[in-house]
């Protein structure tokens, strides 16, 4: 099976293709059989068989780079088998392209979104598919399509304004809405909680039960095995590329599924020794922090970081988190207030990231595509970056690239980051290894400062412990850690004092042998309570 460029016909399928009534008819909605892809020597997908039914909810779960999002790009026409068969409705078909994926009645939404920020929900719908010469009568007819598809589906959204000022949950919603636009009966969703609040994600579940009832068929590829005991019907686990099991869910726990997942025994609580913090080695005081348009993102935030204790940053999204941490790295300007890095001020001496760097400051950013990584490097490059003029890796002008690549391959192997191909471009890795290799990069950078956005989005069970664990190995080496994420459950398990934010402001404070999960969630609603401790 491989692709052959052309239109969605002449790859083999268009939706006038579909047998009237298929799409209603029962028995499995997609059908795969023996799917085959290799990168070089490395399989990502080996002999992969399985069937998705009509009206339900399927699970695909397994560890970063287990081979999950090159299938279902495969489902989708990103990429093409090397062999193997697909089916669709009972008819097999060629994907070439998303185009023939879309014909064939198959939508996905993206981890990251497809979406152009700048256009409209109305016109990303239409993208493509125009309908013609007559874009004023199309966009008028798409506009009442997508408001009755949102009503049935509970997927409200402002159609008319740009996709650059909804927020997440809000933009994954205007991915949904394009794909039922397009007549898609199977939906693939790729992560779609990694960036969304939990009343988001209940939302969003919500929806997807919606869907099912509807038979529609749902593939769901997420890290939260919560989430699958949650909403799946069924489960398949994938690790190393080929399918170790396939569970009804409700047959099945969290713990059997995460040990097939990882081929060991996984779980249980975090150990860490009791923290004995030392002197301040990062001192805030009344920050405001301003966005591009002047509105006050972050307003008189003060807090001292200390060598030797970890601080967990909770809040909802989208409560100030991120500009808090862009000041920080120096990425933002802030527009009041200090920031003191051992002893010396940052903020009036207008010290950017890189001097910060040198300083003892290191940054994991939430966004790792965004502000991570350069999507055109190969691995080995963006394992130094920021870092690149250090002397060890530079002889006069140039870089030496045999020292830089046999410095990833040991991150590759301490971090388990898969595959183990330094000379790979960045984008050719899950999100969940692209993750890890960011978090090697400023982890082995020996920081006095580490500042970690989001630590664990999009990485699986087991690399969620071993980044858990040099966490805390940094903290008992004396290293002061600040680590924001919107996972109560990580903040709870990681930080010895936790600050919760809520509309720019730190509005609780608390050492977390004090701290309960109701507090905190009062504290991240906006209600107040005993505050700041």
């Amino acid at each position: 099976m491989n692709g052959s460029g052309g239109s969605a016909t002449e790859r083999g399928f268009s939706a006038s293709a579909v047998p009237a009534g298929a799409r209603g008819a029962s028995g499995p909605a997609l059908e795969l059989r023996g799917i085959e892809k290799r990168f070089g020597t490395v399989y990502a997908n080996r002999a992969i068989s399985m069937v998705v039914e009509r009206g339900s909810v399927h699970g695909l779960i397994g560890e970063n780079g287990a081979g999950k999002s090159t299938l279902m790009n495969i489902v989708y026409g990103f990429q093409s088998a090397d062999a193997g068969e697909i089916l669709v409705n009972g008819r097999a078909v060629v994907i070439g392209a998303p185009e023939a994926a879309i014909a064939a009645g198959i939508g996905m939404v993206h981890q990251h979104f497809m979406l152009v920020e700048t256009f409209t929900a109305v016109e990303n719908a239409v993208l493509g598919v125009e309908g013609g010469l007559q874009l004023a009568g199309g966009l008028a007819r798409a506009r009442r399509e997508l408001a009755r598809l949102a009503g049935e589906y509970g997927l409200e959204v402002p159609l008319a304004t740009p996709v650059a000022e909804l927020t997440v949950g809000l933009r994954q919603r205007v991915e949904i809405l394009k794909a039922l636009y397009r007549r898609a009966d199977i939906l693939i969703l790729d992560e779609p909680t990694a960036v969304l609040t939990p009343g988001e994600a209940t939302a969003l579940f919500g929806i997807l039960r919606r869907l099912r009832s509807e038979g529609k068929a749902v593939i769901l590829v997420t890290h939260k095995l919560r989430e699958i005991m949650a909403i799946t019907d069924r489960v398949t686990v994938m690790r190393q590329g080929a399918i170790v099991g396939e569970f009804v869910t409700r047959e099945t726990s969290v713990g059997a599924l995460a040990e097939k997942m990882m081929g060991r025994a996984v779980g249980g609580p975090l150990e860490k020794p009791p923290v004995q913090p030392g002197g301040t080695r990062l001192a805030v005081r009344d920050l405001e922090v301003r966005d591009g348009q002047g509105v006050v993102r972050v307003r008189r935030v003060s807090f001292d970081l200390r060598a030797g204790e970890i601080v967990g940053l909770a809040g909802v999204s989208g409560n100030g988190q991120t500009e808090l941490l862009g000041a920080l790295a120096g990425m933002l300007a802030p527009s009041k207030g200090t920031i003191s890095l051992g002893g010396r001020e940052l903020v009036a001496a207008k010290v950017g990231p890189r001097e910060r760097r040198r300083l003892g400051l290191a940054h994991v950013p939430e966004d790792r595509l965004g502000m991570g990584v350069v999507a055109g490097f190969s691995a080995a490059a963006n394992a130094i970056l920021g870092y690149h003029d250090r002397p060890r890796y530079t002889r006069g002008p140039l870089l030496r690239m045999a020292v830089i690549r046999e410095e990833c391959i040991q991150k590759m192997a301490v971090h388990d980051v898969r595959p183990a191909a330094p000379d790979l471009r960045i984008t050719a890795f899950s999100g969940g290894n692209q993750q890890k290799l960011v978090l090697a990069r400023e982890m082995d950078g020996e920081p006095s400062v580490l500042l970690v956005g989001q630590p664990t989005r999009g990485v699986d069970i087991g690399a969620i412990e071993f980044i858990h664990r040099r966490l805390v190995a940094l903290r008992d080496a004396g290293k002061a850690i600040l680590v924001v994420s919107v996972e109560l459950e990580e903040i709870l398990g990681l930080a010895d004092r936790i600050l919760v934010m809520n509309g720019g402001e730190i509005v609780g404070e608390v050492a977390r042998g004090e701290a309960t999960e109701a507090q905190l969630g009062l504290w991240m609603a906006g209600v107040s309570g005993e505050g700041r401790g």
